[in-house]
């Protein structure tokens, strides 16, 4: 029988080779599908009882064993395919074999191996990543206990370095993540700016407190007990809330939130007679929470305590302002108007485009109804912001620029400002420019 030596026959040469680059393609092409699929996609897969998306999930959890093995399979390979095709062609050209090997198999790995099958896995990494699911748990199988030796040796040269390899630290949370991919997808498309400004206003829920987004009591809209049950059911139904705070001598004295349909149901077992009323009796008992309070706590507590109305009170228990289940659902959605609802207090568009605007109208609250961006983030109200940024308290007159909008101080009251007059500048040079 004739001999065939596989290092001159040019056949098997050329089969080795692309068995060799064939491999490459498949470990280059899978670290990409598996690193770029969607982990949620796989999870609920998954769940749907998908087997494929359930290798994957396995793989994903030990992410550093599998590129590891990775980039063994493609170095061994990439390797041999060269080490072959140099071998091969020295006995035909001599030493100018080894720059044509070099030449060719560098074209041949980045384009067939490296370039193509990226590519191919990056445009549907999902659908890849299931696809190669299986080879990929054979493949980590095999390298596994050279992974392992690699991981090892690998820590032990880096431990005097203070490098903690394997440690699985995410760099950013759960939330920021989750955030980021919310952002990508918007500013491609794939969010509309609506569902874009609602996942944000959810993810923000948890780093808000009551106290950024409260009625302060200088804007709360309270009822006295002691006046007479006349004047207390015609002050309710001229309310545009359902819900008011009652105080007794004081206004910082809440001894209980009256709803108006429970005012309404005595009024009408009186027989009318408003006179025959006891409002105190009527009135919920209140609920105090802190103002460190965040809004995803409140929120749960809200449901889970079926109630719509808590009193925030500072650390000295004192009252500062009002939270209702609403405002935090703003936070999510946006504004959520009825027919009895007023814009936001304070507040007047000016027809050169400048906004007037109380000292006392929360950043928020004029954020949302101007669609600006002012930070919040050092001060609850308007006043307070130029405060911080002014670092003293301005007198009348006075203009600042900061944030890119210019506030003019209009009025005082004693040290409060009360009056301010505010323009974007970027729109104003717009609108000029137009």
């Amino acid at each position: 029988m004739e001999h065939v030596d596989v290092l001159t026959d040019p056949w098997i040469a050329l089969g080795i080779v692309i068995v060799c680059l064939a491999l490459s393609a498949f470990f280059s092409g899978s670290e990409t599908a598996l690193t770029a699929a969607s982990r949620a996609r796989m999870h609920a897969l998954e769940t749907a009882g998908d087997d494929r998306a359930k290798i994957i999930n396995r793989l994903l959890l030990a992410k550093e064993r599998f590129i590891g093995a990775m980039l063994i399979g493609n170095n061994v390979v990439n390797i041999g395919a060269s080490a072959f095709t140099t071998s091969v062609l020295i006995q035909f050209f001599g030493a100018e074999g080894t720059l044509y090997a070099t030449i060719a198999m560098s074209i041949l790995v980045i384009i067939f191996a490296e370039v193509m099958p990226k590519t191919i896995a990056i445009t549907s990494p999902d659908r890849a990543a299931l696809v190669l699911s299986r080879p990929l748990s054979f493949v980590v199988a095999l390298f596994g206990p050279v992974t392992i030796a690699i991981e090892t040796l690998v820590r032990f040269f880096l431990r005097p370095f203070g490098f903690r390899i394997g440690a699985n630290d995410a760099i950013l949370s759960a939330t920021e993540e989750l955030r980021g991919a919310v952002d990508l997808l918007h500013s491609e498309g794939g969010v509309e700016t609506e569902a874009h400004k609602m996942f944000g206003g959810l993810l923000d829920l948890a780093e808000l407190e009551v106290s950024d987004i409260m009625v302060h009591r200088t804007k709360m809209r309270t009822i006295s007990a002691d006046q007479s049950p006349e004047d207390i059911v015609r002050e309710v139904l001229n309310s545009p809330h359902t819900r008011l705070p009652l105080w007794s001598g004081s206004p910082e004295n809440i001894i209980g939130i009256l709803h108006a349909k429970d005012l309404l149901r005595a009024y009408d077992a009186a027989g009318g007679r408003a006179s025959d009323l006891n409002v105190k009796a009527v009135a919920l008992e209140p609920w105090f929470v802190p103002d460190t309070t965040s809004l995803q706590d409140q929120l749960k507590a809200f449901l889970s305590k079926k109630i719509h109305v808590a009193l925030v009170v500072d650390e000295y228990g004192e009252v500062m302002g009002l939270v209702t289940l609403e405002d935090i659902l703003e936070e999510i959605v946006g504004d959520i108007r009825d027919e009895h609802d007023v814009r936001v207090q304070g507040l007047r568009a000016m027809p050169d485009g400048s906004v007037r605007v109380d000292g006392s109208v929360p950043i928020r609250d004029l954020n949302r109804a101007m669609d600006w961006d002012l930070p919040d983030d050092e001060a609850t109200t308007i006043a307070g912001l130029v405060i911080h940024e002014a670092q003293t308290i301005p007198d009348i007159g006075q203009i600042f620029t900061f944030h890119s909008y210019r506030f003019e101080v209009l009025r005082k009251a004693r040290n409060r400002i009360t009056l301010l007059k505010i323009t974007a500048l970027n729109r104003a040079r717009t609108k000029a420019d137009s």
